[in-house]
């Protein structure tokens, strides 16, 4: 029997991965540990909450007792290592809070999973989930492959690219049976409205400008969420121990192009006339050390374990919309006073 313990498991990525895990494989031993800041939401998981193989615990992975507790309670044989800060706003703002959660909460789970389970390595395996963002920028050319040089630009890419360098020296030093994932922006349903498509959409619905860095010129590779579940199931089960592996969409698009189709679906979506939508976008001043392009090169994953995106962007995008929508409880929930100011702060 496989115990698991997936950190963050509240957060948007983590209810996707934790649903799958809970759904799919009955006989596991799920525990989803999260801290339920402001993007930790257990109405992702409402559908699956009494679940006999699932528990959820309210916590923080800074917390060492707590940690060492929950591997002597459930015998984990598996971490799914999710928890983080993620928004590369937010960092700039507060980076010390990003070094501690990315960085020291990572090196408390990975010393607890190191002597819990240093008497048997065998059947184990420590999971970190990183970003594309560890590898910098891109210029209009190339691709990031698990071989780039790491060149984090913000606060937040230097954190997980902190926590990634651990995670190998674990392994390396140690022997910690470990393996990494580096992922493109990820989108869909559950996701904290801070991020630009959720943002938008949210923006849009209520006819109110949509903010977008610089001239729209930035470029990301998108990532429906339940492949990146779907890429995290496979490589949990069938990865090399110590290998990295990039999970990518194939599907690269402008910031500015993004938004304008996004308004095109929202306009018939809400049944508004044609360009009423993208009338709301709104340029404001670039971020500070924006990078200019990402992409993932995902060959190694498609060709060694056999995974590939189950769809196209405008599919994806399409079926995200159409969740907002329908969620509009959901939104309004999660869209706090806080939430309010530190928009009209980040974006005025």
């Amino acid at each position: 029997m496989q115990s698991i313990l997936i950190t963050g498991g509240a957060g948007f990525i983590g209810s996707h991965v934790v649903r799958l895990f809970v759904t799919k494989y009955p006989d596991y031993k799920i525990v989803n540990l999260d801290k339920l800041t402001y993007a930790g939401n257990l109405q992702n998981l409402s559908d699956i909450e009494n679940q006999p193989n699932y528990k959820f615990v309210k916590g923080d992975i800074l917390d060492k007792e707590l940690i060492l507790n929950l591997f002597k309670e459930n015998n984990f044989n598996g971490v799914i290592h999710l928890a983080a800060e993620s928004h590369v706003d937010r960092s700039i703002t507060n980076p010390l809070e990003f070094a501690e959660t990315n960085i020291l909460g990572t090196m408390i789970l990975l010393n607890t999973a190191k002597e819990f389970w240093k008497n048997d390595f065998s059947n184990k395996r420590f999971y970190h989930i990183s970003t594309d963002e560890v590898y910098g920028s891109l210029g209009k050319d190339g691709i990031f492959t698990e071989s780039t040089p790491y060149s984090p630009h913000s606060p937040y890419s230097a954190s997980k690219a902190s926590s990634d360098h651990f995670v190998r020296a674990y392994h390396d030093t140690y022997g910690l049976p470990i393996v990494i994932s580096n992922c493109s922006n990820n989108y869909g349903a559950n996701q904290f409205p801070e991020k630009l498509i959720p943002l938008a959409i949210n923006n849009i619905k209520n006819s109110r400008t949509i903010p977008i860095y610089g001239k729209g010129e930035n470029v990301r590779d998108w990532l429906f969420v339940q492949d990146h579940a779907a890429a995290i199931d496979t490589i949990f089960h069938n990865g090399k121990n110590g290998e990295t592996y990039n999970i990518g969409g194939n599907n690269e698009w402008t910031n500015i192009d993004l938004i304008r189709l996004l308004c095109k679906i929202m306009d018939k979506k809400l049944e508004r006339e044609a360009g009423t939508s993208e009338k709301l976008i709104t340029f404001v001043k670039d971020r500070a050390g924006h990078d200019l392009r990402y992409a993932i090169d995902s060959s190694k994953l498609q060709n060694e374990l056999n995974w590939k995106p189950s769809l196209q962007f405008e599919e994806g995008l399409e079926k995200t919309v159409d969740w907002y929508l329908t969620n509009e409880k959901w939104l309004n929930n999660v869209v706090s006073g806080d939430y309010k100011n530190y928009y009209q702060k980040q974006y005025s």
